[in-house]
């Protein structure tokens, strides 16, 4: 592709080549296995393989010949297309005869034990200068921490060698040149330490992923390949660049080139080039946000006040974002953001997780379709690796981590995190990534992403209070205006996320997505109470057992469940199981009571049920 800007070279490369003078051998580590953009000719960038890269690299600054070895080829010498060399084996078998080998059409067999044995022969050749890139050096060692006697004779020799060579003037200019030896891994402690670590002879390279105008390089002539991109004006050719390259952050060159083939066999045209950024994330093919049912979610309101009473400000908030998600409105599509995130504070029993099952039931029609995980069993500072998964070398490594794993199966997803304040603080820096980028990285360097999905946090947070003595005090009470419960409750969540947890950010990334709820009040808790009991008694009809409760019963009952409304709808629950439940259920049982029947409950006193058939 042509390019007006300045190209510039990779630090990494600009590094090497300075360095060449000085050092004798290089570890090069990290994105070695990706493209780098090259300039082929002047103006005219094009992304190639990295031992091409480096290869043309070496031979521009001045060595005659490099060879490359890896474990499946063995040694080659690797000459450019095009060149005097090229497509004439011979030109470099007489190389890799000098060095004791015997070469079949450029290309000579060897293992590591050959390459041990060849090294001295390369690093101490006379003549012009040549370059040794070992690529695939990390599989050279099994153990990094036991090396076998021959990997520990192949680093010997090395370490000695990097020690003893010496530089000498070549060329026009009569520069000093070593016969440089490059060692290709994917991290630096593929090598033995002692071969590293303060070697004042060795310099380490890291090799990092591309960053912004990599990506802008080659971006242009991927698109172009695209539908409707070559008779896209400039404009649009932009736009879709410049979408294309946000919403690639992370990626590597081989990712973009990926996606761009992806576009093309699925027929995704240029102006959509965003979509199949998405569907390689994510691995989903069309949007599913796109395809939930409309005409459900506005008619929600009635849907959700079955389930959740008397959180009409909590239902409409809630509501909101999820409309929002499905919209896209106000959240640009090119990033990883999460599609959503709701952060649900307030007393316990008063419908956070119930609002969430139910939001999970609308988009999915399933009230457990949501990955919930429960915090308070992430409490300890090392329980993020069930998370994300153990590192290597560490036991569960192979199985990854719980949330990854969930959602990498399930990247459309609602995700329930319970009771967030019970987590460890280590754990809430993994949300931060989730928030801020949409992406966690698994113990095992797998990315996965969170932009299909909706990050729902529940938290009792802003209910309880320390005093100045440290004590755990009421910061609100159930005879409070709701007004004044939510400013209370929220002065609590920010001071606990500034000074206590020391993480601001994260209470910036939720913004103003803290939904706070509502005691439970009088009126709420009676809808409660007689949603709970007709529940009961239409469970009993569907088993033919017909129970009716007359009204001083229904009314002693009542007066019984809703005496103590500190814990919401829960405590509710907890009366009517000890005071009704439990006690039908025993009278049932002494009564052998057999389907077909109808009873009465008359009375509920202290003596206990008094059950009449009727």
């Amino acid at each position: 592709m042509s390019s007006s800007a300045a190209f510039q070279k990779p630090r990494w490369l600009r590094d090497l080549v300075r360095f060449l003078p000085l050092k004798s051998q290089f570890v090069l580590s990290g994105n070695v296995g990706d493209l780098q953009v090259s300039e082929v000719s002047p103006g005219v960038l094009t992304p190639q393989t990295f031992s091409v890269n480096l290869r043309d690299a070496m031979l521009e600054a001045g060595f005659s010949q490099v060879v490359g070895w890896d474990p499946l080829t063995g040694f080659r010498v690797l000459g450019r297309p095009g060149s005097d060399d090229a497509g004439a084996p011979d030109a470099g078998d007489a190389l890799l005869r000098e060095l004791g080998m015997t070469p079949v059409e450029g290309v000579a067999a060897a293992g590591p034990d050959l390459l041990s044995t060849t090294l001295p022969r390369i690093v101490d050749r006379n003549g012009e200068p040549i370059a040794l890139i070992v690529d695939f050096a990390s599989r050279l060692v099994v153990r990094n921490d036991s090396l076998a006697p021959a990997e520990h004779q192949l680093f010997t020799r090395a370490l000695v060698l990097s020690h003893s060579a010496r530089a000498r003037p070549a060329g026009e200019a009569r520069k000093p040149f070593f016969n440089t030896v490059i060692w290709v891994v994917h991290k630096e402690g593929d090598l033995p330490d002692w071969l590293l670590v303060d070697n004042p002879r060795l310099r380490h390279i890291p090799v990092s992923k591309p960053d912004l105008p990599a990506r802008r390089a080659i971006a242009s002539s991927l698109l172009r390949g695209l539908d409707g991109g070559r008779e896209a004006s400039a404009e649009a050719l932009q736009m879709a660049a410049d979408a294309f390259i946000e919403s690639t952050e992370g990626l590597l060159l081989l990712d973009l080139n990926a996606i761009a083939q992806l576009a093309r066999v699925e027929g995704v045209p240029m102006a959509r080039i965003s979509d199949a950024v998405r569907r390689y994330k994510v691995g989903v093919t069309e949007d599913p946000w796109l395809k939930i049912d409309r005409r459900r979610i506005r008619e929600a309101d009635d849907f959700i006040s079955r389930r959740v009473k008397g959180q009409t400000h909590a239902v409409t908030h809630m509501l909101d974002i999820v409309k929002r998600a499905m919209t896209g409105v106000g959240a640009s599509r090119k990033g990883n953001r999460p599609r959503g995130v709701a952060f649900l504070a307030g007393p316990t029993g008063v419908g956070k997780t119930e609002l969430a099952k139910t939001v999970t039931s609308l988009l999915f029609g399933d009230d457990n379709a949501y990955i919930r995980f429960d915090m308070s069993e992430f409490s300890a500072e090392h329980s993020d690796q069930r998370l994300i998964g153990a590192p290597p070398g560490y036991v569960g490594y192979d199985v990854g981590g719980e949330l990854t794993n969930a959602i990498r199966e399930k990247p459309f997803s609602v995700v329930l995190f319970d009771e967030i304040e019970k987590a460890h603080p280590r754990i809430l820096d993994k949300f931060l990534q989730i928030l801020d980028d949409g992406v966690l990285t698994s113990g095992r360097g797998d990315r996965v992403y969170f932009s299909e999905a909706l990050i729902v946090f529940t938290s009792n947070l802003g209910i309880y209070r320390q005093d100045e003595n440290g004590e755990r005090v009421a910061n609100v009470m159930p005879t409070d205006a709701f007004d004044t419960v939510q400013r209370k409750v929220e002065s609590e969540i920010e001071r606990h996320f500034k000074l206590v947890l020391n993480r601001p950010e994260i209470l910036n990334r939720i913004g103003e997505n803290i939904i706070v709820f509502d005691f439970i009040r009088e009126d709420v808790a009676a809808q409660i109470f007689a949603q709970m009991v007709d529940a009961t008694l239409a469970d009993l009809g569907e088993q033919s057992l017909q129970v009716e409760l007359a009204e001083p019963a229904r009314a002693a009952l009542r007066s019984l469940c809703l005496s103590d409304l500190s814990n919401g709808g829960r405590g509710i629950r907890n009366q009517l199981e000890a005071h009704f439940i439990n006690p039908l259920a025993r009278a049932l049982f002494d009564q052998d009571a057999q389907p077909g029947q109808r009873f009465e409950v008359e009375d509920l006193s202290s003596a206990g049920l008094q059950l009449v058939p009727r």
